[in-house]
C-alpha cells in the first residue's frame, strides 16, 4: 500500500475545544505520522498514512469531532511525502483572516463528577474546566486562543496542573482556563461597600440567602443579583432597592425536576434549558405554585436556567428552591462586569458581593429563549451563543453594523459570515455607549478583521448612528425596517424580493415619520413600502410609550371627537379633568404628537383601553400583559378592519371600526380576555388580506415576518397559519432574535449588497 501525506486546513470554532488532541488521538488510532497546529483562523495539520487510513481519519475528523466545535470548513490538499514516524501538536502560528471563537458554555459531566467527589483535588472547586466545558469569549483577550491571551495569563500552573495540560491524552491538555486550589482563581466575599470578610465565602454566602439577605454574585460574564425566589420578602426587597417594579426576574433551578415544580417543561424547552449554552428559557407557569408572586407579576410565564458555571452548580445545591438570578445592573445600564464597578454600582442593592479574582474581559448577559410553533426563538441572543457565526448567502466586504438604540448589538461580517455581539442594552447613556464601542473593538480583534465600511440606523440622532459616524469610515444609513427585512431574509439564506410584515413599536421612516406596521416589498438593495397600518398620533411624544392610556385616547378621538370624555369608558379615568382640553387640544392639532403606524402603539392602545395596562414600568410591558389575558380568552370571528389605497398603490389598514366594536363589546359586557383574543386575531386577518394584496400585484409569495412584535407567541402563530395556509411560504427568525436585537444583521447585509452595485459612471 502506499503512502500518501495531506495537508488539512479547518475553520469553525476549533480552538479551545480540544480540537488538538482530539486530532493527536486520532492520528494515533490510524497510524498516522505528522503534526498538527492553532493559527489565526483555525486548526493546521498534515498527516501521512495510507490512503485507506487518510480517508478514515478525515471522516472521523467530522463524525466524532468534540461536543464544543463546530467545523465550518475543512480542506484537503496533497502534499510531499516526507516520511518519519510520531504525530506532534506544535505551538500556535498566526496567519491572516482570523479564526472562530467558542461561545462560554457549562460544566462537563466529567468536571461536575470531580466538582462533587470529595477525594478529588478539584473538589467543590468554583473554577473547575477542561477542553470540554467552561469560560471562553468572556476571558479570551486575543487570539490564537493560548493561556496568555486570555484573563488566567495571571495564573501560574502547579506541576499537577502542568502535567494535565502537555499531556495529549488528557481532557485537560492545553485547556487554558486550567486551575485547582493550589494555583487558579479563589473565591471572595464582600460586605456592601467591598471590604473583604473572612471565613468561608461560599457558606457565608449561602447562609445570607437564607436569611433573605441578596446577594451579588460574579458568573462567567458578569455580575449576578441573587436572592431566595420562595420569599416575597426578599423578592420585595429586591424589587424596591433595584427600582424594577413589576419586570419579571429570571431564576435559577437545579435540574429539570424542580423546574417542573414550578412550571411547564416540554422535552424541548428541557433540552434547551440542559443545553451547554444555559439559557433562560420561558416557560409557562404552573397555576399553583410556591414561587412568591412578585417574581413575575402580570405575567403567565416564568424564565428558568439551569446552573452555567461551577459556581451556580454550588450555590444551588446549597439552597432549598429556586434563586432570583438577575443581572447585576441599574435600570437602562449594562451588565456589571467588573469588581470595583460592580461594587460602586451595586452597593446601594447588594447585601454581600460573592466574587473572586478571575477577570472577566468581556461582559455578556444571559440568553433568553421562547418556543414558538415547536421551535426555538431568540429574545436576546448573547451568553453561550456569541460569537457563533451565521452564514451569509454570498461573500460581501467587511462591514461593521452597530445596531439602533434598544436591545443593541453589533455585527462584523467577514467574507460569509457575520459575527453577531453579545447583548448590550438600550443605548441610553454613555455606560451604554461605552459598551458598545468596547464590543466593536474586542470583536474586531478577536476576528483580525477592519470593516471597510459601517451601517446604522436612519434615524439622525440616535448614539449608535453618532458612534458610528464617528469611526472615519464609508457610513450608510438602514431604515429600520428594511434591516428587519434584511435580518430575516440573511438567517433564512433567502435571495431575491420577498414580502416583508415588519412589526415592531419605532422606527424612523424614510419619510420622516414613525413607522412600526409595515409591509415592505423588496431585498437587499431595495424596498417599495406597500402598505402599513393607520396612522395615529402618540400625544406627548415619548410619553405615549411610557403611558399606553396616552394611545387609546388617540385611538378614540377619530370616533368620538371632543366629545371623547363624554364617553362611558374606563380608560378616560385616567385623564384629570382640568388636562382633557390639553389632550383635546393635542390631538386636534399634532401639537406634540408625531404620526405612528406602529404595532407596538396599538398594541398600548387597546391594553389601556380594555383595562389591562394603563401605565408601564418597562418596555413591552402593556403587549405583554395582553398576549398573556388573550391566553385566557375563546376564539372569535376578527373585527372589522377595512383598508383604503393610497398614493402609488400603498395600503393603509384602518383600525378604527375594530376600535369602535371592542367599545361596543365593552359596553356589552363582554370579556376583556376575549376581547384580547379577538384583536390578536384581527391583526393576525389583517396582515392576511394585505399579503394577499401585494401578491396579486408582485406575484410574490415569500413572506418574512420580523420585528419586535413578533415575539409575541399568539400573534406570531395565527399570522403564520394563516399566511401559510394561503400558500405563502414564511419565513421566521430563528438565529437572531426578531426584535431590534438582530437589526445589525439586516443592516450588515444591505450595506454589503450596497458596496457591491455598479458606482455610476460620470457622464460625458
Amino acid at each position: 500500500m502506499t503512502t500518501e501525506r495531506a495537508s488539512l486546513e479547518i475553520d469553525g470554532i476549533v480552538q479551545g475545544v480540544g480540537f488538538r488532541p482530539f486530532v493527536y488521538r486520532l492520528a494515533l488510532r490510524y497510524g498516522l505520522a505528522g503534526w498538527v497546529r492553532n493559527t489565526g483562523q483555525g486548526v493546521q495539520l498534515e498527516a501521512e498514512g495510507t490512503d485507506a487510513d487518510l480517508r478514515a481519519f478525515c471522516r472521523a475528523l467530522r463524525k466524532e469531532a468534540p461536543p464544543l466545535a463546530v467545523i465550518t470548513a475543512l480542506r484537503v490538499e496533497p502534499v510531499a511525502v516526507e516520511g518519519g514516524s510520531g504525530f506532534a501538536i506544535l505551538g500556535s502560528a498566526k496567519s491572516a483572516g482570523g479564526g472562530d471563537v467558542s461561545p462560554d458554555c457549562d460544566v462537563c459531566d466529567d468536571c461536575l463528577a470531580e466538582l462533587f467527589d470529595p477525594v478529588n483535588r478539584r473538589h467543590v472547586y468554583p473554577f473547575i474546566n477542561c477542553t470540554n466545558c467552561g469560560p471562553r469569549y468572556s476571558i479570551i483577550t486575543g487570539i490564537p486562543y493560548d493561556r496568555p491571551a486570555t484573563t488566567m495569563a495571571p495564573f501560574g500552573m502547579c506541576e499537577e496542573c502542568l502535567a494535565e495540560y502537555h499531556d495529549p491524552l488528557n481532557r485537560r491538555f492545553h485547556a487554558q482556563p486550567n486551575a485547582c486550589p493550589v494555583c487558579g482563581p479563589r473565591l471572595r466575599l464582600l460586605d456592601s461597600s467591598g471590604v473583604p470578610l473572612p471565613g468561608d465565602p461560599l457558606a457565608q454566602a449561602l447562609h445570607a440567602l437564607a436569611q433573605g439577605e441578596i446577594v451579588a454574585v460574579k458568573g462567567v460574564g458578569g455580575y449576578h443579583l441573587a436572592v431566595d425566589a420562595l420569599s416575597g420578602e426578599a423578592v420585595a426587597k429586591l424589587r424596591q432597592r433595584k427600582k424594577r417594579d413589576e419586570k419579571p426576574f429570571a431564576m435559577l433551578a437545579a435540574g429539570l425536576d424542580e423546574v417542573r415544580s414550578f412550571a411547564h417543561c416540554s422535552e424541548l424547552e428541557g433540552r434547551l434549558l440542559e443545553g451547554v449554552e444555559r439559557p433562560i428559557v420561558l416557560l409557562r407557569k404552573l397555576p399553583v405554585n410556591p414561587v412568591s408572586k412578585l417574581v413575575a407579576p402580570g405575567n403567565g410565564w416564568f424564565g428558568f436556567m439551569l446552573p452555567g458555571n461551577p459556581l451556580q452548580h454550588l450555590l444551588i445545591r446549597g439552597v432549598n428552591g429556586p434563586l432570583v438570578m438577575t443581572s447585576g445592573n441599574l435600570s437602562d445600564e449594562p451588565i456589571a462586569y467588573r469588581d470595583a464597578e460592580a461594587v460602586e454600582m451595586l452597593s446601594g442593592i447588594a447585601d454581600f458581593f460573592l466574587s473572586h479574582d478571575r477577570e472577566i474581559h468581556t461582559r455578556t448577559d444571559d440568553s433568553v429563549i421562547r418556543l414558538y410553533r415547536g421551535e426555538p426563538l431568540f429574545l436576546r441572543r448573547s451568553r453561550g451563543y456569541v460569537p457563533r457565526a451565521v452564514l451569509l448567502p454570498e461573500r460581501q466586504v467587511s462591514v461593521l453594523a452597530v445596531g439602533a438604540e434598544l436591545k443593541a448589538t453589533l455585527c462584523l461580517t467577514r467574507g460569509s459570515q457575520a459575527f453577531l455581539s453579545q447583548h448590550i442594552g438600550d443605548l441610553k447613556n454613555a455606560a451604554t455607549l461605552a459598551s458598545l464601542e468596547e464590543s466593536a473593538v474586542h470583536l474586531g480583534r478577536l476576528l483580525e478583521v477592519k470593516p471597510e465600511l459601517v451601517a446604522h440606523d436612519l434615524h439622525p440622532d440616535y448614539l449608535s448612528t453618532h458612534f458610528a459616524q464617528g469611526l472615519g469610515l464609508p457610513c450608510v444609513a438602514i431604515q429600520h425596517h428594511h434591516a428587519h427585512m434584511a435580518s430575516c431574509m440573511a438567517e433564512n439564506g433567502l435571495d431575491g424580493e420577498v414580502i416583508g410584515v415588519i412589526l415592531d413599536g419605532t422606527g424612523y421612516g424614510s419619510d420622516g415619520t414613525i413607522w412600526g406596521g409595515e409591509f415592505l416589498l423588496g431585498g437587499y438593495h431595495g424596498f417599495t413600502r406597500c402598505g402599513h397600518f393607520g396612522q395615529m398620533r402618540m400625544p406627548g411624544g415619548d410619553a405615549a410609550v411610557r403611558e399606553p392610556y396616552r394611545m387609546a385616547l388617540s385611538a378614540l378621538y377619530p370616533l368620538y371627537g371632543n366629545a371623547l370624555f363624554e364617553q362611558p369608558l374606563t380608560v378616560l379615568s385616567q385623564v384629570a379633568e382640568p388636562d382633557r382640553p390639553l389632550f383635546l387640544k393635542m390631538l386636534e392639532r399634532g401639537i406634540n404628537s408625531p404620526l405612528t403606524s406602529s404595532c407596538g402603539r396599538l398594541f398600548d392602545a387597546v391594553s389601556a383601553l380594555i383595562g389591562v395596562r394603563s401605565r408601564i414600568s418597562y418596555e413591552g410591558q402593556a403587549a405583554i400583559e395582553l398576549e398573556a389575558l388573550a391566553e385566557l380568552g375563546n376564539s372569535s370571528a376578527p373585527y372589522p378592519y377595512p383598508y383604503r389605497v393610497q398614493g402609488e398603490g400603498c395600503r393603509a389598514i384602518d383600525f378604527g371600526p375594530m376600535i369602535a366594536a371592542i367599545c361596543g363589546d365593552l359596553a356589552a359586557g363582554r370579556g376583556s380576555a376575549d376581547i384580547a383574543r379577538a384583536f390578536h386575531q384581527t391583526v393576525a386577518s389583517a396582515v392576511l388580506e394585505l399579503c394577499q394584496g401585494i401578491r396579486e400585484g408582485s406575484g410574490n409569495d415569500r413572506v418574512v415576518l420580523s420585528g419586535g412584535v413578533f415575539q409575541n407567541r399568539i400573534l406570531t402563530e395565527d399570522v403564520a397559519k394563516l399566511l401559510s395556509g394561503d400558500g405563502f411560504d414564511v419565513y421566521c427568525h430563528r438565529l437572531v432574535p426578531p426584535n431590534d436585537g438582530g437589526l445589525a444583521l439586516g443592516q450588515a447585509v444591505i450595506a454589503g449588497r450596497k458596496s457591491s452595485q455598479p458606482q455610476p459612471q460620470p457622464q460625458p
